[in-house]
């Protein structure tokens, strides 16, 4: 059993971890494409869905934001252009959101910027949990 002392260091490394990469990809995505982690990370979710379009309520579910907070960064996606919502049909209480044309090109775009802070920051022995 491990003790609650290495518990808690183990905790505050994966922390420390995360806050400086997300802290990296923040800066990078926004200067080099005007997105945020957030939006970024809507956009990747909904671009390797197996279907054109998802649900909100299921992608919230698949992210770590809060469905309100999720609703927010798909109306700042919509105005910029990147997604469409749409009601479902079938319960006007649902919502779809599907990438536009433009929301493929920049998610493509910023994917080589997300992909080369994950392996600057993931890759060496040193961020390994």
């Amino acid at each position: 059993m491990t003790s609650e002392p290495a518990l808690v260091h183990r905790w505050r490394s994966l922390l420390t971890s995360y806050n400086e990469v997300a802290g990296h990809l923040e800066r990078a995505l926004q200067e080099a494409h005007g997105l945020t982690m957030g939006e970024f990370e809507t956009l990747d979710r909904l671009i390797t869905a197996t279907c054109e379009k998802r649900r909100m309520q299921d992608l919230a579910a698949a992210m770590y934001l809060s469905q309100s907070a999720l609703s927010r960064t798909v109306a700042r996606l919509e105005k910029g252009g990147l997604v469409t919502r749409s009601l479902c049909e079938d319960d006007r209480r649902g919502v779809y959101v599907a990438v536009t044309a433009d929301g493929l090109q920049r998610h493509a775009d910023a994917r080589a910027t997300h992909r080369t802070i994950l392996a600057e920051h993931l890759d060496s022995p040193a961020t390994a949990l």
